[in-house]
């Protein structure tokens, strides 16, 4: 049985035991004969046995409805979740917050654009949300928890479940010092028609959404979506003409989304009254490489012509730079200077 189903009865008959304690000739007006068969039968004692088990452990706990402290920013979405599994502190999902997405595949710039956002944005007093995906996402969180403020995570599976797998330290942060979120019972596996609904309480529990990244046909375009159909700002960094996980991003500034070059812009735009002191930039010295890579991805025959350097010379000042730190290497022989 759905969330849709489970909001309709408690609707209907006020709280879960009044539903269970009717029968099947009064359940048939609102569901299906399959789900009347599935909500009259006996529960599943394993299930419960590790529902009851996973609540014990410290941090766990199921939120619903009823309970004074749901967030009040999901009760103004058309579709919110009659429960929420928690881990962490669950006094977060009541903060300002900005949610924050983009592309799994991320270039090493958009990393560092959605952590340098994330951080300035979480101590400027905004919680910061994300999906716990790799990429953008992560570097979300990280940013979150690095600032004053902290990072909620909202995932696609049950919370005994850790994906993607790659991100299992970053999950123990965000249960230790933030919160990780899911409306799927414990054992969800990640099946692709869930995410799309976490991203409506990524974008629901946000006064915005950034986007970093994305690709035409990226999964943060829906976030967009459905965070201006809830009446949410959006937000979106711009890019480079030539790269495709630009192309989402200036779609969304062409529909009307608000575009930003720094985290003040986003602070400016919600008329938020904390605001940021300017970054201060180190001193740094002219390099002819670093001083031919304009930001956009860029390739070796460019940066000969730019730079004036021999290919031998080029190479080995590439290689250095990228070791400093200063410099990544893209596919299809390319780099990218990392501000």
């Amino acid at each position: 049985m759905g969330n849709t189903s489970l909001i309709r009865l408690l609707t209907a008959f006020g709280s879960p035991e009044a539903v269970l304690a009717s029968g099947r000739a009064v359940l048939t007006a609102h569901l299906s004969t399959a789900q009347c068969d599935a909500l009259l039968a006996e529960p599943d004692a394993a299930m419960l046995d590790a529902a009851h088990a996973w609540l014990e452990q410290t941090g766990n706990s199921l939120m619903t409805l009823s309970d004074v402290d749901y967030p009040r920013a999901l009760l103004e979405i058309a579709d919110p979740p009659a429960m929420l599994y928690c881990k962490g502190q669950r006094s977060w999902l009541n903060q300002p917050a900005l949610g924050v997405v983009g592309s799994r595949n991320a270039t090493p710039q958009g990393v560092r654009d959605a952590e340098a956002f994330a951080h300035s944005l979480s101590d400027a007093g905004l919680t910061i949300v994300s999906g716990l995906a790799l990429g953008i996402d992560a570097a979300a969180h990280r940013g979150g928890l690095a600032g004053a403020g902290s990072s909620i995570a909202i995932v696609g599976t049950g919370l005994d479940r850790i994906y993607p797998a790659r991100n299992k330290a970053l999950a123990h942060q965000l249960a230790e010092n933030g919160l990780i979120v899911s409306e799927f019972p414990l054992g969800t596996p990640p099946l692709p028609g869930h995410f799309p609904r976490r991203n409506r309480l990524i974008s629901g529990l946000s006064r915005g959404v950034l986007v970093v990244e994305a690709a035409p046909d990226s999964g943060s375009l829906i976030t967009a979506r459905v965070a201006t159909e809830q009446g949410r700002e959006v937000f979106a960094i711009p890019g480079s003409i030539h790269s495709p996980l630009a192309r989402g991003c200036h779609s969304l500034i062409k529909q009307g989304a608000k575009l930003v070059e720094s985290a003040a812009d986003i602070l400016d735009e919600l008329a938020w009254q904390q605001r940021l002191a300017p970054p201060i930039l180190p001193e740094t010295r002219s390099d002819p490489v670093l001083d031919a890579l304009d930001g956009a991805p860029t390739t070796l025959d460019t940066l000969v012509q730019r730079s004036g350097l021999t290919l031998d010379a080029l190479s080995a000042k590439l290689l250095t730079l990228e070791l400093d730190g200063r410099i990544a290497s893209l596919p299809g022989g390319r780099y990218q200077k990392i501000h």
